[in-house]
């Protein structure tokens, strides 16, 4: 077929208006009306087991908002980047569309849930230090609310127009943004308000995927083909027909795969945000991780000893007394190092340690003192991050008495409660149903100038499952819409059967374009925010 699909669309291709039905509909409701539900009376819960009570209504109706925005940005991503997990099986004929969006919603959710939650924490490290020591304060709102609903914008913004787009490219824009406008609110250089290693980091992520996903598909499609000799396998599906019952398994296996994936990668990135906004708003009940078992306080008093140790003797001497938060604080601002820098941390985790072992247990922290003992738990594991980075600055045994030591900071202030998993696991399996098509019609018609075969939809599908979970393994947010879309275009290239510029033209320019806009549109709003609140 020589004419594009965008002009002439096969008379085999699915019928894409079908909906959920009245059934599914009811269904689709109701599931929103209890995760709001859920989501209330979990709150209501954790904050009185901590013996929170509700004082002023204010920051509780800040809280259901910033809540709210978090969860629509995830309902967003589900519709926007989930469209690539089912568009191969869907322009296969291997499910009917309303079938593949159900069956993909409920493997988002089920990845969510089961997602270890380290990606959403490399996503919170790029916001600037300040600002998350400050999250309970107006500019923390500001922050959050800016960053969310910036990156929501662009999404819907790409999504009407249909260009496959990357939420987690856009959401990493939003954060840059917020961190630039602070600095420069702050009278300091943009530069200064993003934690560029890690964003070096997650933009070479974002970066390398797409084209793992070309040139993996691509060898991989004619890898197939020079082993499989089915010619039915690399032609257009004809009236409506399903493939070969193998191939159809394992291109349902590969939908159910990249939305599994999809589920444990992206939506730990709303995750991040919404225990950002809990330890702003009801710290008592969420800055500290108090279900921490009985033989945490022993092991964290034996790990500090020994990082002190490490930390006092890289400090040298020092005179007078240190205020270890202070130095902390300044060298991740600033991120230089001065001679007392060693000497602070070395201070601050002593002065930690010693508020543990006076508590007894996590679990015994008063409600005053819980969120500077949250700061400061944070200040020095970011702060062991950035020393250790420089893997010759620690001989290895000392190296592993501080990660050792940071992990046990981390198991006390990096943790998601459950209810919030299954929050955003709903939001974003919810999202997966509804307004897909725009971007499946351009992955399935528009890339290509000739129908997405068998063989095409798995090598695409295949490559884009295993990239994800690889860097989901890795704690490292990339993008099932660039993954997939680069991944159907790199098929239609091994098989010779043209792409259309115009499409590869438009999410070029979506690429190029999510950055810069992501990042005006966050500073804009956190200006705007920063003045309101």
């Amino acid at each position: 077929m020589n004419a594009t699909m965008a002009n002439a669309p096969s008379a085999g291709r699915a019928d894409l208006d079908r909906g959920l039905g009245p059934a599914g509909k009811i269904g689709f409701l109701a599931a929103i009306v209890v995760a709001i539900g859920y989501v209330a009376m979990s709150i209501f819960s954790d904050a009185s087991a901590a013996h929170v009570q509700a004082t002023a209504f204010l920051p509780f109706a800040l809280l259901f908002l910033a809540l709210l925005i978090a969860l629509g940005f995830e309902f967003v991503n589900g519709f926007h980047d989930t469209a690539n997990a089912v568009a191969t099986v869907i322009y296969t004929n291997s499910m009917a569309p309303n079938v593949a969006v159900v069956w993909s919603g409920f493997f988002n959710f089920l990845g969510v849930l089961l997602s270890t939650g380290v990606v959403a924490f490399s996503i919170v490290s790029l916001l600037p230090v300040e600002l998350i020591l400050q999250v309970g304060s107006g500019a923390g709102f500001a922050m959050v609310f800016s960053l969310l609903i910036a990156a929501i914008i662009w999404n819907l913004a790409t999504w009407y127009f249909g260009i496959p787009n990357s939420s987690s490219h856009t959401l990493i824009g939003s954060i840059i943004g917020v961190g630039v406008a602070n600095a420069l609110l702050h009278g300091r250089g943009g530069t200064a308000g993003v934690e560029w290693g890690q964003a070096t980091t997650i933009g070479e992520a974002l970066l390398l995927s797409p084209v793992i996903g070309f040139f993996g598909s691509l060898l991989l499609f004619r890898i197939s083909k020079a082993l499989i000799k089915n010619k039915a396998l690399y032609e257009e599906p004809k009236n409506g027909s399903p493939p070969p019952l193998w191939i159809r398994c394992l291109l349902i296996f590969t939908c159910t795969g990249v939305s599994f994936a999809h589920g444990s990668n992206d939506g730990q990135k709303g995750m991040g945000l919404i225990m950002l906004i809990l330890i702003g708003t009801v710290p008592t009940a969420y800055a500290l991780n108090r279900a921490v078992p009985p033989a945490y306080t022993a092991q964290f008093h034996t790990d500090s000893a020994a990082a002190v140790h490490v930390l006092t003797t890289h400090a040298g001497a020092t005179t007078g007394p240190i205020n270890g938060r202070d130095v902390v604080t300044r060298y991740l601002t600033t991120k230089k190092a001065d001679s007392t820098t060693v000497g602070g941390l070395a201070a601050l985790v002593g002065e930690i340690d010693k508020q543990v072992s006076d508590y007894g247990t996590l679990a015994q922290v008063p409600a005053a003192a819980t969120r500077n003992m949250r700061n400061d738990m944070y200040l020095a594991s970011e702060a062991i991050k950035r020393l250790t980075t420089d893997k010759t600055a620690f001989p290895d045994d000392q190296g592993k008495a501080l990660a050792s030591y940071k992990s046990d900071l981390d198991k006390a202030t990096r943790f998601i409660p459950t209810w919030v998993k299954v929050a955003v696991a709903i939001a974003l399996g919810l999202g997966t149903m509804i307004g897909w098509k725009r971007i499946v019609v351009t992955v399935g018609e528009k890339i290509g100038k000739t129908h997405l075969t068998y063989a095409q939809g798995g090598a695409a599908e295949l490559m884009a499952m295993a990239t994800i979970g690889l860097a989901d393994g890795f704690g490292l947010p990339v993008s099932t819409t660039h993954v997939l879309s680069s991944g159907v275009a790199g098929t239609m290239a091994a098989n010779g059967s043209g792409l259309q510029v115009s499409t590869l033209r438009n999410m070029v320019m979506a690429w190029v374009l999510t950055l810069p806009c992501s990042m005006l549109l966050a500073g804009i709003l956190y200006v705007i925010f920063s003045a309101l609140f």
